[in-house]
C-alpha cells in the first residue's frame, strides 16, 4: 500500500479548503490531479457522492468513472493540462447555485408566469419535514388560498433566491432566533426579518415573512415556532450532505474562519 507523503497530504487538505471556502485563499489554482483527488474526498462526504465512492457511476447505458466526466473536462482542457483558477471554480459554483434554483423555481412556475402562488412557496418549505410532522404542516398549506391575507400572495424568483441564501445560513441564524427567543420570549415577524438582516445580511419580503409565520406559528400567537422552522430547514440541509465527522467539521470550521496568519493557519503551514 502506497502512503501519500506528509506535505502532498497538507496540500490536499489546503485543497479543500481551496474549494470550499469564500473567505480564504490558500491556493489561487490546482491542478487535474490534485481537484480529482479532492473530489473523490469530498465525495466520501455526501449521500450521493457515496454511491459513486469507488469513481464509477452505473446505469443502465452509463458507465465509466464519474472523475473523466465533462465537468474535468470543461476545467482542464482535452488534454487536462490546464490549471483551475479559484476565481473561475467559485463562479461556477454560484452560477451551478442559481441554476439549480431557478429549476426549482421552473417546476412551480409551470405557467410561466415569473410568479409562484404563496401555496407552491409553502410546498417548497415543507418538502423535507419528518413524516410525524409533514401531516399538520401539510394541512397548514392547504389553509393558505383560504386566507385572505395569503391567497392572492405571488412569490417572485427574487424573492425566491433571497429565502435559499437564507437556509444556506440556518447555523447563524438558527442562534439568532433562538438566543432571541430566550431572551425576550416571543419571536415576531419584525424580529424575525431583522435577524435575517442583521446576521445573514438578507432582506426577506413582507409576503415571505408572512407565509413562513402561517406555516410554523403553531399556535397562532403571532411568535414564529423557532425549533419547528430550524428543524424542517436543517431536514433540507441534511438531505443534501450527510454530516461530517465532528472531528473534520471542527478543523474546517475553524480554517473556514480564519486567514492562513491566525494560529490554526500556522499549524497547517
Amino acid at each position: 500500500m502506497s502512503y501519500v507523503h506528509a506535505d502532498h497530504g497538507k496540500r490536499i487538505v489546503l485543497m479543500i479548503l481551496f474549494l470550499t471556502c469564500f473567505g480564504v485563499i490558500v491556493y489561487s489554482e490546482i491542478d487535474k490531479v490534485e481537484f480529482k483527488k479532492v473530489m473523490a474526498l469530498m465525495r466520501a462526504q455526501n449521500r450521493q457522492g457515496t454511491v459513486h465512492r469507488d469513481g464509477f457511476r452505473p446505469g443502465l447505458k452509463v458507465h465509466g468513472s464519474v472523475e473523466n466526466g465533462g465537468l474535468v473536462e470543461h476545467f482542464f482542457g482535452k488534454d487536462g493540462k490546464a490549471r483551475l483558477q479559484h476565481d473561475k471554480f467559485i463562479q461556477f459554483m454560484k452560477d451551478l447555485n442559481d441554476e439549480i434554483l431557478r429549476l426549482e423555481f421552473a417546476h412551480y412556475d409551470y405557467k410561466l408566469r415569473g410568479t409562484i402562488s404563496a401555496k407552491d412557496f409553502a410546498l417548497s418549505m415543507v418538502a423535507s419535514a419528518d413524516m410525524s410532522h409533514l401531516g399538520k404542516l401539510l394541512d397548514r398549506v392547504d389553509e393558505i388560498n383560504d386566507q385572505s391575507n395569503l391567497g392572492g400572495l405571488r412569490i417572485t424568483l427574487e424573492e425566491f433566491k433571497s429565502f435559499a441564501e437564507l437556509r444556506k445560513m440556518l447555523l447563524p441564524f438558527s442562534l439568532a432566533l433562538f438566543s432571541y427567543g430566550k431572551v425576550n420570549g416571543l419571536l415576531m415577524r419584525e424580529d424575525f426579518k431583522r435577524a435575517a438582516s442583521h446576521v445573514c445580511g438578507v432582506l426577506l419580503s413582507d409576503n415571505v415573512v408572512e407565509i413562513i409565520f402561517h406555516l410554523f406559528d403553531s399556535n397562532r400567537d403571532g411568535s414564529l415556532s423557532a425549533d419547528e422552522f430550524v428543524r424542517v430547514l436543517h431536514n433540507r440541509e441534511r438531505d443534501i450532505a450527510q454530516p461530517v465527522k465532528s472531528e473534520l467539521t471542527g478543523f474546517l470550521s475553524c480554517c473556514f474562519n480564519r486567514a492562513a496568519n491566525s494560529p490554526i493557519g500556522r499549524l497547517i503551514f
